[in-house]
């Protein structure tokens, strides 16, 4: 018998409100995770980039590591405030299975190749109601995660909360290129707040994507420390941090005293090889930064998860700040990785057009049409009614690519040394 009253009714509730499973055991928070783990989206993600492509070394982070330690930091977060906050008691806590789920799933909607992939999919998708990670993650939950038989997890309506990053539909503002839904996902908004509409203050955009759950809160803080802590690692340890580079970087940046402080610290821990173990200690400090602190907003008379808000001491947020600078500087926008991202984008556009001029562009195959996809894709992309809908679908089969899939693929249609019947993939 599930005892926390934080949560209730509304908050299990899902879309397809059907009979639960005779003898289940688990509560639906552990359903939601359990499903999540136990699919091909979620394994693919062991093979989609973090910040260096996927198997380059076996022990730089991936997508897969990358969310299992957010996953471990949220649960982290939630032990934490169970036992220091006087909000919460034995029976009225913030529900560590559902922010651990809400965790595993944050980047499931990954494209391959990382942030270089899902812009240049936008990019290719913009004339179609754009592509999102976000949106693709929500997507993935809800109709897609099971392929087999082309449907989603039916999750619940606290796990799409928990996720749903951005609440902004595509359709109110065509021009943005990241942090927003998918004008077809207005269906899922309303489900995730019973139909209300959002107060005036909440304006589509910045406003309306910062309203968060509380579980979307802790996921995000979670992803910001293992981003800002652990791309830091992974950098040092592929050598692209070193002393002489971070001593540069810091003159470059005309840094605040305290600033200053934590690079010193960081040169200090490189110098004597014990990077790794600083920013593990990092972690502990990033997971204490967090309390729980009382919120009244619109949502709130329906559900605990909007009467708390996270609060995150201002010097840790700005350290995270910091080290997400100097990652992007001294690693992301390194002529290296700018070089494999100019790749990475020359591949997926390569592959769209070349799916889109046999599946977009015709409403079904023409006597000359090579079969590129399996069957069950052609089928599914053939019974939409418009472009916009094959499209999508097109670009679902690109975006559930691995890193490694996406580059073979390319091989297979443009270069001719590559391939025989024997090669299957």
């Amino acid at each position: 018998m599930y005892k926390n009253t934080f949560y209730s009714a509304f908050d299990f509730a899902t879309a397809d409100s059907g009979e639960p499973r005779a003898g289940e055991y688990r509560t639906p928070f552990e359903l939601d995770r359990d499903r999540i783990i136990h699919t091909s989206s979620f394994r693919r993600l062991q093979s989609k980039t973090q910040v260096f492509l996927s198997g380059e070394y076996d022990f730089y982070r991936t997508r897969l590591t990358h969310s299992i330690e957010v996953a471990q930091i949220g649960r982290s977060i939630c032990a934490r405030l169970q036992r220091t906050s006087d909000l919460l008691g034995s029976d009225f806590y913030i529900d560590a299975d559902l922010v651990e789920a809400a965790c595993l799933a944050h980047d499931i909607g990954h494209p391959p190749f990382g942030h270089t992939g899902e812009r240049t999919l936008h990019r290719l998708m913009r004339p179609y109601g754009g592509f999102e990670g976000n949106a693709q993650t929500l997507r993935i939950l809800t109709q897609t995660i099971f392929s087999h038989r082309q449907s989603g997890m039916n999750p619940s309506r606290a796990l799409m909360d928990g996720v749903l990053k951005y609440k902004t539909l595509f359709s109110a503002d065509e021009e943005a290129d990241n942090h927003f839904l998918y004008n077809g996902q207005k269906q899922d908004l309303d489900f995730v707040f019973d139909r209300r509409d959002f107060p005036e203050h909440l304006s589509p955009g910045k406003k309306r994507n910062a309203f968060h759950s509380i579980e979307c809160q802790i996921m995000d803080w979670a992803d910001d420390t293992a981003d800002s802590l652990n791309d830091l690692v992974d950098g040092i340890n592929a050598g692209f941090i070193t002393l002489e580079k971070l001593e540069r970087w810091a003159e470059s940046e005309n840094l605040e005293q305290v600033e200053a402080e934590h690079i010193d610290a960081l040169a200090k821990a490189i110098r004597e090889e014990k990077a790794e173990v600083l920013m593990g200690q990092k972690i502990a400090q990033f997971i204490e930064a967090a309390s729980l602190q009382r919120d009244e907003n619109f949502m709130s008379a329906s559900t605990c998860r909007y009467q708390y808000a996270l609060h995150i001491d201002p010097l840790m947020a700005a350290e995270s700040k910091l080290y997400k600078r100097l990652a992007m500087k001294v690693v992301f926008k390194s002529n290296q990785l700018q070089q494999l991202d100019k790749k990475a984008d020359f591949i997926v556009r390569r592959l769209f057009a070349m799916l889109a001029e046999y599946y977009i562009a015709e409403e079904k195959p023409g006597k000359d049409h090579f079969r590129l996809l399996s069957e069950r894709d052609e089928t599914a992309i053939f019974s939409q009614a418009d472009e916009s809908g094959r499209a999508r679908l097109v670009c679902d089969v690109i975006a559930r690519m691995t890193d490694g899939r996406a580059a073979r693929m390319y091989q297979r249609l443009f270069d001719p040394g590559f391939g025989s019947i024997v090669d299957l993939d």
